[in-house]
């Protein structure tokens, strides 16, 4: 994918089946909104009512797209699992303790 090349310069073609799992998701974690994903991530998690008003209306429609699928593809409870992962996944990256 571009946005690993870009951003990391690994070639996921390549380095992809010698990367542990771990270290593939912090990598995804850690777009920033210069890369082609980082955009699209970006996009789908904004919720600021005040950026979401200045949204084109490409943008508007991958945002609601994205929500309209994960609302009908995702009962509640695995809704909050993978929130609680992420939430994990970023308390790792920045180094922060369980409470």
């Amino acid at each position: 994918m571009a946005s690993f090349r870009s951003q990391y310069g690994v070639r996921l073609s390549r380095d992809l089946q010698d990367m542990k799992w771990r270290e593939f998701r912090a990598y995804v974690s850690g777009f920033d909104s210069s890369t082609p994903l980082g955009r699209i991530i970006s996009i789908r998690a904004e919720t600021d009512p005040e950026r979401l008003k200045q949204f084109t209306p490409e943008m508007r429609k991958i945002r609601n797209d994205w929500q309209t699928k994960r609302a009908r593809a995702k009962p509640q409870q695995d809704v909050n699992a993978f929130l609680a992962a992420m939430q994990e996944a970023f308390r790792n990256m920045a180094g922060i303790e369980d409470e």
